[in-house]
């Protein structure tokens, strides 16, 4: 085990030891979050469909539970079928043997009220760290707008004419695809796992820049590193979020906070990239203080669960449509604030690791998609390196 691992290792036990709890090492299996999306939109339903969902694990288990959603939603929402399986190759088909059907107080339809998310009962699935599992969802009728994550960077899948086809090991009924993910937001495992960190933010943590098809977001990265360790890391980015409004990226971060972050099974830390497009939106927030209040308000409320913040500062942008000199002022100043106001548990400096050092307004060049504010790739490993494991239990 190298240096970083050691670190680690020693934390984990200190809270073992702190908590009385057993879960540094192997013990009871526990419910801990694997899987992640949060709701960004909506569209019109499509009745008598069929939605077959790409969903790449992070942490494995034993038996497995969905949450659905109808958060956005105006109506009560019928499901006719929700099923999960492990997913073959890189289409809609499911490994054989492998289809379950997922129910909700026993029963396989589900109606959830609008505004709300229902989670199912366990089902008996083994699933492997790094799986991809296939989440269908069929909707049998007209329930009103469909609660969805418009950028999935994933391609999934519809069946026009879905009646029966969530259980469809063949895949050859879903015959469309999207780039969305639609009524699914999260996915629970069963395992010994030490719990799970949720990676919460706007575009850069949703992945923008990153390879469609790859999970190559930092936090799928992040995932990577930490999975020797049995932890699970949830992404909870919306594109175009912010910190003190809402937006068309959704619910502000403080109305969205308890479902996307705090509520989730078995989350110990948070970790938060957000403000940017307070920055440089419209309207555009211009006192740090307003930051600082909003970022005391999320540790506050984290804390109240038990739960961690590692606060990130916020990464460069100059090139990019909405950057002005002034706006830069705030993001430095903010910074500052990140790094000198002990304003959470721990933070990471990701414009440290992300600036061009001729240039550090801007990106590093090997680092930028093009647009000069999201990361690609090899940004995205950057900043996943960049985070201090043993900050995040």
């Amino acid at each position: 085990m190298g240096g970083v691992g050691r670190v680690l290792a020693v934390a984990l036990l200190l809270v073992a030891g702190a908590s009385g709890r057993a879960d540094a090492g192997p013990g009871p299996a526990l419910w801990a979050g694997s899987w992640e999306t949060a709701p960004s939109g909506t569209e019109p339903a499509v009745p008598g469909a069929a939605f077959r969902n790409v969903v790449h694990l992070s942490v494995g288990g034993s038996a497995v539970r969905v949450r659905v959603s109808n958060r956005l939603g105006s109506a009560p929402l019928r499901l006719g079928a929700v099923t999960v399986a492990l997913r073959r190759g890189d289409g809609p088909d499911t490994v054989p043997g492998s289809m379950r059907a997922a129910t909700f107080a026993g029963a396989r339809t589900v109606v959830v009220p609008a505004g709300q998310d229902l989670v199912s009962d366990p089902v008996p699935l083994a699933v492997p760290a790094a799986a991809d599992l296939l989440v269908s969802v069929e909707t049998p009728g007209d329930s009103g707008p469909a609660t969805f994550h418009r950028v999935a960077l994933q391609t999934s899948y519809l069946a026009r004419h879905g009646a029966g086809r969530a259980d469809d090991e063949d895949g050859s009924a879903y015959t469309r695809t999207t780039g969305h993910w639609y009524y699914v937001t999260g996915v629970d495992v069963r395992t010994v796992a030490l719990g799970s960190v949720v990676a919460f933010g706007d575009s850069l943590t949703d992945g923008n820049g990153t390879s469609m098809d790859a999970n190559h977001r930092w936090p799928d990265r992040l995932a990577d590193r930490l999975r020797p360790f049995r932890i699970g890391v949830l992404n909870a980015g919306i594109s175009g979020n912010r910190l003190l409004l809402d937006s068309t990226g959704g619910p502000g971060a403080l109305e969205r906070l308890d479902a996307d972050g705090l509520d989730r099974s078995g989350v110990r830390t948070l970790v938060l990239l957000e403000g940017i497009n307070d920055i440089k939106g419209i309207p555009e927030a211009t006192d740090p203080a307003d930051f600082v209040r909003a970022y005391r308000a999320v540790v506050a409320r984290a804390h109240r669960r038990g739960i961690r913040v590692v606060g990130a500062t916020l990464t460069p942008y100059a090139g990019y449509s909405g950057y002005t000199e002034a706006r830069e002022a705030v993001r430095q100043r903010v910074n500052r604030l990140i790094r000198t106001g002990h304003l959470f548990d721990a933070y990471v400096d990701f414009d440290a690791v992300v600036r061009d050092p001729r240039r550090p307004g801007r990106i590093r060049p090997a680092y930028d998609p093009g647009d000069h504010l999201h990361f690609n790739d090899a940004g995205a490993r950057a900043l996943a390196a960049a985070v201090p494991l043993a900050d995040l239990l």
